[in-house]
């Protein structure tokens, strides 16, 4: 096969080099958090992930292949199987930690949630490129009702696993996509206003555990053993990293297990007590350059349709760093929301990658369409 230098210019070098860079930092995290593991779910989380890892690459390569014009026009059927897939988890999947969000299939746990992400991308974007052309007038209050019904049962079925990080997820790809698209102004303050007059209501349709843990961000040592504890470990653990960290493999809260979920919702912390502060801005301004990097290939887009979807991916993969972070750090209340291509979890790795691969796609078609 000869080697095609016109393929390879128009490859997203940059993109894949920042996705392996993460990834291997998260494998070297991960191989810590099992080396003093003192149970034996966590002594191979490394190399299950490094699995999802070789798994998620080929699903990169697909979405790179085909040509994402291509792939949305299947946006409603990809819709239709992740809302069904919610469904099923409903009505079959097992309580794991007092959630219902994983379908089992033989030795592997499907989270059917993160396949919503990137199906609402596509339906959303092949909605407003595909109904309303760039010369058209700005979207009403009308125009929204289609997106909201699509936003709306999905988030409906995850709210009721529970899951309320994945709605809020959702809720902002719809946001900032339809600012995308163009909003009339009068109709967004509305929204806007709308919105921060339901936020009282929602505390009553809050679970238990989940007003706590709003309590607790405001006074976290008012239940140190209880709805704080997460978020207290947690801020031992980066603070107790300093400058420079107390070295890879040597965290003495994550090896003796006082942090809790170590390898998942708190990989962050983690990194903040081995590699200190100079890890953590090495880490961040890694993301910080891959979202503006997506944020350049949906500006330069040329279509609709790439620019949607290059934004609905960028708010995606921004609106979960913001929040894994932030309740990483006690700013935010814990909600449970992986890090991307950091924390340990099959369906999250896998849908990021085929989110990257979009983007690659979306870079390498951006002179044709």
């Amino acid at each position: 096969m000869r080697f095609d230098r016109h393929v390879a210019a128009q490859f997203d070098w940059g993109l894949l080099v920042l996705t392996l860079l993460l990834i291997s930092l998260s494998i070297l995290l991960l191989y810590s958090t099992a080396l003093y593991g003192r149970t034996s779910n966590l002594n191979s989380v490394y190399l299950k992930q490094l699995s999802w890892c070789g798994l998620g690459l080929a699903v990169m390569c697909v979405a790179l292949w085909c040509d994402y014009q291509t792939l949305s026009r299947f946006a409603y059927p990809f819709y239709g199987l992740a809302v069904s897939s919610l469904i099923l988890v409903l009505w079959f999947a097992p309580v794991i930690n007092g959630a219902q969000r994983w379908l089992i299939l033989g030795p592997w746990r499907l989270q059917t949630s993160e396949l919503v992400k990137p199906a609402l991308i596509l339906v959303l974007a092949r909605h407003f490129a595909g109904d309303r052309q760039p010369q058209s007038e700005p979207l009403t209050l009308r125009d929204l009702l289609l997106p909201l019904v699509l936003v709306g049962l999905p988030c409906w079925l995850i709210a009721k696993q529970p899951d309320l990080s994945t709605s809020m997820v959702l809720l902002a790809i719809l946001g900032v996509m339809v600012v995308v698209a163009g909003l009339q102004r009068k109709t967004l303050v509305f929204l806007g206003v709308l919105g921060v007059s339901a936020l009282p209501a929602m505390w009553h349709v809050l679970h238990e555990y989940q007003r706590a843990r709003l309590l607790a961000l405001v006074n976290p040592h008012a239940d140190l053993l209880g709805a704080g504890y997460h978020s207290w470990q947690s801020k031992i653990a980066i603070g107790s990293g300093g400058l420079w960290g107390k070295g890879l493999f040597a965290g003495t809260q994550s090896r003796l297990n006082f942090l809790p979920e170590k390898h998942t919702d708190f990989i962050f912390a983690v990194l903040g007590e081995e590699l200190g502060f100079a890890g953590v801005c090495l880490t961040l301004g890694l993301f910080a350059i891959l979202l503006m990097h997506g944020l350049a290939i949906a500006y330069r887009s040329r279509d609709r349709l790439g620019a949607l979807i290059a934004s609905g991916i960028v708010t995606m993969l921004a609106v979960q760093i913001f929040l894994n972070v932030g309740m990483t750090i006690g700013l935010l209340p814990i909600i449970g929301i992986p890090l991307p291509l950091m924390s340990y979890g099959g369906s999250s790795l896998l849908t990021t990658l085929f989110c990257l691969g979009l983007l690659m796609n979306i870079r390498k078609h951006r002179f044709t369409y």
